[in-house]
């Protein structure tokens, strides 16, 4: 499934599954060629990298700690921070590499631009169908307004900032020109607690913005994109891995590939399940007679006799008259003998 934005806004078709890629090729592009593979035979709609360079992100000072990495690199001189960014960055040629591979596959090939140079990029030179906004740039308004100005959809994740900030980012889209805008509930913890990923966000996007909203997860496992399903989201996004036990930042809260499919599973056969705001009856009515009950005859009777509420009783099949209409049948008289257990028709008044 390509990425069609009117149809997210139609909320008529299944939620759109993105791999996130990330940094989880660790800079080896046939690791990445494999991820991308194994994503679209788990059943994934888009892969996506984030395109930066090593000035993109973080300035000099905090190039001089490793504490961004996490308490298992923190003191270690052979994989630093700055390495580390050189070593797993995407280069233009990659990036191009990449995505004619996702067109040979038939997947969404889409990244995450950390500058205006690589939103640029994304969208003038490979043309990619939407940008997606991290949560770390929700209240980067001067990007943001760069950004809406593309002339492509944005999908923008929202954990890291409270309801204010995700206003003033939808504003500042618009402001850009963009009004082709997707929200995704994230809490920026890798990963967070159960009490902490607040599902229930979800609908308070869904009543406050006129876009469609989907989910960016970060938890350990396949529970919570799974849930999100029933809250109706256009997207999921998750990241994936070959291997939760590689070295990198990203591996251990990422889907592997039975996890990734999991979810795409589930996102198929959720969605045929969620139907709409009607009651609807949809069993066939051979099935139906045999689970309803009839009125039937509590003991003999003979022809004439007047029908009491003590007359009458209630069992399958329910091929006769229902039990709703007991009333009806008090105070009628037989046609003819009734035998105990047979069922009522309205042929025998």
């Amino acid at each position: 499934m390509r990425f069609n934005y009117q149809a997210m806004v139609e909320g008529n078709q299944r939620p759109y599954i993105i791999a996130e890629l990330g940094a989880n090729h660790n800079g080896d592009m046939e690791l990445a060629k494999t991820l991308i593979k194994t994503a679209k035979e788990c059943g994934a709609d888009a892969v996506k990298l984030q395109s930066w360079t090593v000035d993109d992100l973080f300035s000099k000072k905090k190039y001089e700690d490793n504490y961004f990495l996490g308490d298992d690199y923190r003191n270690r001189t052979d994989y630093t921070l700055k390495s580390v960014m050189e070593a797993y960055a995407v280069s233009k040629e990659q990036h191009v590499m990449l995505q004619k591979y996702c067109e040979e596959l038939d997947i969404d090939f889409v990244s995450t631009p950390f500058s205006m140079a690589g939103a640029d990029f994304l969208v003038d030179e490979l043309h990619v169908p939407y940008l997606k906004v991290a949560s770390l740039d929700v209240d980067n308004i001067p990007f943001l307004r760069h950004v809406g100005s593309k002339g492509v959809p944005v999908v923008i994740s929202t954990g890291l900032t409270g309801m204010d900030d995700v206003c003033a980012a939808v504003q500042a889209l618009e402001e850009g020109g963009c009004h082709e805008i997707v929200i995704l509930h994230c809490v920026s913890m890798y990963p967070p607690k159960d009490e902490n990923v607040n599902l229930n966000n979800i609908d308070m996007y869904n009543m406050v913005f006129d876009y469609p909203v989907g989910y960016s997860d970060h938890t350990i496992g396949t529970v919570a994109p799974i849930m999100s399903i029933a809250k109706n989201v256009c997207i999921i996004e998750k990241h994936f891995t070959m291997d939760k036990n590689m070295e990198g930042w990203d591996h251990k809260v990422s889907a592997d590939p039975a996890e990734l499919k999991a979810i795409c599973d589930a996102a198929r056969q959720g969605y045929n399940m969620l139907g709409n705001y009607h009651k609807v009856v949809v069993e066939d009515q051979n099935r139906r007679d045999e689970f309803k009950r009839s009125i039937v005859a509590k003991h003999d009777m003979p022809a004439g006799h007047v029908l009491t509420f003590e007359d009458l009783d209630y069992k399958r099949p329910g091929t006769g008259i229902s039990p709703k209409y007991y009333e009806a049948l008090i105070g009628r008289e037989l046609k003819h003998d009734v035998k105990y257990d047979d069922i009522f028709t309205w042929g025998d008044f």
